[in-house]
Order: C-alpha cells, then sequence, then structure tokens
C-alpha cells in the first residue's frame, strides 16, 4: 500500500475536516467520533488508538485533536 488510505484535511471555517478514504470523499468530520465512525463504516480498525496510526490516517495540517480552523 501506498501511503495511508484514510486522508484527513485541515479544519474548514466551519471547523469541519474532508474526509477520504482510499481517494473517496466519504464525509465531513466535526469531531474525532465521525472519523471513527467512518473508519467503521468502511471496514477499517476504529479503535482509539488508530487515530494515532500514521500508516492508516494521514492528518494534514493538524492532528487528530485539532477542530477549528487555524488563524
Amino acid at each position: 500500500m501506498e501511503g495511508a488510505p484514510v486522508i484527513v484535511q485541515p479544519p474548514g471555517a466551519d471547523g469541519g475536516r474532508r474526509v477520504t478514504i482510499r481517494g473517496e470523499y466519504v464525509g465531513t468530520a466535526y469531531h474525532l467520533l465521525d472519523v471513527v465512525e467512518f473508519l467503521r463504516v468502511a471496514g477499517l480498525p476504529e479503535s482509539s488508538t488508530t487515530v494515532d496510526d500514521p500508516d492508516l490516517i494521514e492528518w494534514r495540517g493538524m492532528g487528530p485533536r485539532a477542530w477549528t480552523a487555524a488563524g
């Protein structure tokens, strides 16, 4: 596999973060539980430690604890 299958973009103006899984847009997450739910629906690991797994999720711009737009 090349890169992480899950990409989470930096927060937008409303705090939502666009999420893609295997190159397909799956929704906008407004908190960490949304990301966990996207993982569950996609059949990927969804435990509390998976959000810190760089082989599974690439957090762009900010890490998994950031849910407001920078600036």
